[in-house]
């Protein structure tokens, strides 16, 4: 039987404390520095030491895990599990990783820090990232060895990493060119920033409907929103048309409307991105860009699987996008005044 690694082992071998090692593995990092927590790190990954209780998992659970990892970003304000984006994705994923015979581990975090501690804690099969920033993937090809999947990912050029991406600018020219054809005029996006895959989705929603499309940068928390859509009011009566970068901003953005006594789609139609259940839980039903998140589940675990038997995977895959017309939007009927 091979002997267990234990932590003391470790510890030893990179001339640290044990204490040292532990702040490491559970991810209390500022504790050392950050070339130290690197060693750390690779050394607990190659000796393949595992904290008792991921041994009683593995004891008891033979499957292999995936490790599915969320930005719990601010503005989901601590409900980043309840968004309805995150929940269809996690339940395509949940189908993929059953059907393969494999285990998922769900963790939303904070800081990247969190993501190495989670990796190196668990003896996984590979990652899958939802809702980090490009920037981020670098950092943690450096501290993560297993191969990883990363929603919405922009330029990655890193080793044993995939981007599952979606074509977000065709889906965002889409909406434009939809709405153009419905005979608006001028036309407006929502989104809380301008870069990455909301940036793709207003380029391409520009490009649809032509010189009168216009962007609003919206607060990110819901009250501050709210008040928000309130002091811009009578310009968003200005408009016939709004595309919002996502179906909850589409959504409550709706219920703002309907609120200020503005009918939908009479005076404006309303459209938003996803295709989530939401779509169907609001009146007038939403009109939405599908993105098929079975498609994209799969297509991240054959990535992982390809990466851990050493086989080349493309560095991005790019996957297709509809737009799905619903009760939310119709031809111009507004003079926007």
């Amino acid at each position: 039987m091979e002997e267990k690694v234990r932590l003391s082992d470790i510890a030893s071998e990179l001339g640290l404390s044990t204490a040292a090692v532990s702040y490491v593995l559970h991810g209390k990092t500022g504790m050392v520095s950050e070339k130290t927590a690197v060693r750390v790190r690779r050394a607990l990954e190659e000796r393949g030491y595992l904290p008792r209780a991921a041994e009683v998992l593995l004891a008891e659970n033979p499957a292999k895990i995936v490790g599915v990892v969320i930005n719990a970003h601010e503005k989901y304000e601590t409900k980043i599990l309840e968004d309805a984006f995150i929940a269809s994705a996690l339940n395509a994923l949940s189908a993929e990783t059953a059907g393969r015979g494999l285990q998922m581990m769900v963790r939303a975090v904070n800081a990247l820090d969190e993501i190495v501690s989670f990796a190196t804690m668990w003896n996984l099969e590979g990652l899958v990232l939802i809702g980090f920033c490009s920037a981020d993937y670098g950092r943690l090809r450096e501290s993560v060895r297993v191969p990883f999947a990363v929603y919405d990912a922009c330029g990655v050029a890193a080793e044993r990493v995939c981007a599952v991406n979606i074509n977000d600018r065709h889906g965002g020219f889409q909406v434009g060119e939809y709405f153009r054809l419905c005979g608006h005029r001028r036309a407006l996006c929502l989104s809380d920033n301008d870069t990455d895959m909301d940036l793709e989705r207003w380029k391409g929603f520009q490009e649809g409907f032509g010189s009168g499309a216009e962007f609003m940068m919206i607060p990110m928390i819901k009250a501050e929103r709210m008040a928000f859509y309130g002091e811009k009011l009578q310009e968003i009566r200005s408009f016939t048309a709004v595309f919002a970068v996502s179906d909850y901003y589409a959504v409550d953005f709706i219920h703002f409307l309907q609120g200020s006594g503005v009918a939908i789609p009479d005076q404006i139609s309303v459209a938003g991105f996803d295709d989530t259940p939401l779509c169907g839980l609001v009146y007038p039903s939403l009109t939405s860009v599908r993105q098929d998140n079975a498609v994209r589940a799969r297509t991240a675990l054959d990535a992982i699987a390809k990466m851990r038997a050493g086989e080349p995977v493309e560095p991005v895959v790019t996957l297709s996008t509809s737009l799905v017309i619903r009760d939310s939007t119709g031809n111009c009927q507004a003079d926007g005044s």
